[in-house]
């Protein structure tokens, strides 16, 4: 097996952030108000937290490959398989699912992780505690293939995604699960007798009522575990869209449509048992618009305008989501101008960044979160607790609002200072005008804001300013 891991180490990782988009088209209708005041409650305090960490972790990391993807049968970029079992799907699922006998992240250490984050100025996390390939980052008692029967297993942290909910609990985080519905290891879902042809179970469900019935109870059994046995949880957030009532297909949305049967696992049910143990907690079906989608959810894209309801983009620090050796970061002046545009139009954004198969992340993904922290401590006030406000953009402006303030974010270039005179495109009048970071008041004229040469030689080079405007 390690001659196995080896020459996975090499290969060139699957293109993923820019193929296995399967939940980016996605029409938004259908939005349900939740009745529960808990519920409604906590949707509040999430919408005003704005900035995420999600992170996508299993034994593909020791690949450097695409997160489970690669076992799909479907003739899709993110699914190709490559290395030395890729003529033959067989041997090509064997191999995979033998990783977890070699898989030992000995640099665990989610407070660095945590710590991290929260000075970057996040305030939530989803952690992926089992993906699409059924390999479980939880010590569940459904299934032997989990991270706690690995080498990793007598580590005193073995129980990953309860040392990472706790980590984060402690340092003040909302916390999330992030749990797939489909399971491509359990006999219930790709069942041995029928070999898959595609993501969805490999026999029908209607043929078959006492293996779905299984299956159903698998699911509900495993998500029962996370909300019961592993501290006080926010977010359960369910991927894995085509596992879904046949009435919820939208058959306008291509993906969407090459779904062939009912896949109803009980939403009610498993919603039902989930806030008994963890009341108010916010749902998050992805792309299975109702009750059950407390907030939606746009994969690796920010919607063109605002939208009347709860939502965050989830997109990647990287190019990928899962981890590769050498991960294409986004600047910081990227990132930080994605998390301005999105929570101008009234977003959260949940950001990515991918462990590798020691443990840890890429010290690059260290240092993005130091410098947007840096940012975050100057103008953090624009951004948490705001409402948008109509324009909501203009060009490189972007605008906030929190009370009678309102926060007008220019988003700069590269080498770009602040100009000598100042016009912010947002109707009204303004008493007071002061720039972020910098103390004192500016001058109001009828023409704009006038920055004196002297104001402008203190002010720091920055990827926005932020200029707070008050009547």
């Amino acid at each position: 097996m390690l001659k196995r891991v080896s020459l996975f180490s090499i290969l060139i990782a699957l293109s993923t952030a820019s193929f296995a988009q399967q939940h980016s088209e996605q029409h938004y209708k259908g939005y349900v108000v939740p009745k529960d005041p808990a519920v409604q409650a906590k949707l509040k305090q999430w919408q005003g937290v704005k900035f995420g960490l999600l992170m996508h972790w299993g034994t593909y990391s020791s690949w450097g490959i695409v997160e489970s993807w690669s076992l799909c049968p479907e003739d899709e970029g993110w699914c190709e398989r490559r290395g030395p079992y890729a003529s033959n799907w067989y041997e090509y699922k064997k191999a995979y699912e033998a990783i977890p006998k070699t898989f030992n992240p000995v640099k665990f250490n989610p407070d660095r992780w945590a710590s991290a984050a929260k000075a970057a100025g996040m305030k939530y996390v989803v952690f992926t505690t089992k993906h699409h390939d059924g390999f479980c980052m939880f010590d569940t008692k459904q299934t032997d293939y989990k991270i706690t029967n690995t080498p990793f297993g007598t580590n005193p942290k073995a129980n990953v995604a309860k040392e990472v909910f706790k980590s984060f609990r402690d340092q003040g985080f909302m916390v999330g699960a992030y749990f797939s519905k489909p399971d491509w290891h359990t006999d219930t879902y790709w069942w041995s007798y029928f070999p898959p042809k595609d993501r969805n179970p490999s026999y029908h469900p209607a043929k078959y009522p006492e293996k779905w019935k299984a299956f159903k109870q698998y699911t509900y059994n495993q998500i029962e575990e996370l909300m019961s046995d592993y501290g006080k949880m926010d977010i359960l957030w369910l991927d894995g869209g085509w596992v879904r009532p046949f009435s919820t297909i939208d058959s306008t949305i291509s993906w969407q449509k090459t779904i062939p049967f009912d896949q109803d696992i009980d939403m009610p049910k498993i919603a039902a048992m989930a806030r008994q143990h963890q009341p108010g907690l916010l749902v998050v079906d992805r792309t299975v618009s109702g009750e059950f989608e407390n907030y939606v959810t746009p994969e690796q894209s920010i919607p063109s305008e605002a939208l009347p309801f709860p939502w965050e983009s989830c997109m990647t620090m990287g190019d990928s989501w899962s981890y590769i050796p050498k991960e294409n970061f986004k600047s910081t002046r990227k990132l930080t101008h994605l998390l301005v545009d999105i929570v101008s139009k009234g977003g959260n954004l949940l950001l990515n960044i991918a462990p590798g198969p020691d443990g840890e992340w890429h010290e690059e993904a260290y240092q993005r979160l130091e410098e947007i922290g840096k940012w975050m401590n100057v103008n953090g006030e624009a951004i948490y607790e705001t409402t948008p406000v109509a324009p909501y953009q203009s060009g490189k402006w972007a605008f906030t609002q929190k009370g009678t303030a309102v926060y007008a974010l220019y988003r700069a270039e590269e080498g770009e200072k602040l100009p000598a005179a100042v016009s912010i495109p947002f109707p009204g009048k303004w008493s007071k005008v002061s720039l972020l970071g910098t103390p004192g008041k500016l001058k109001v004229e009828a023409s704009g804001i006038r920055l004196a040469e002297s104001f402008r030689k203190k002010v720091a080079d920055s990827p926005v300013y932020v200029f707070r405007l008050e009547p």
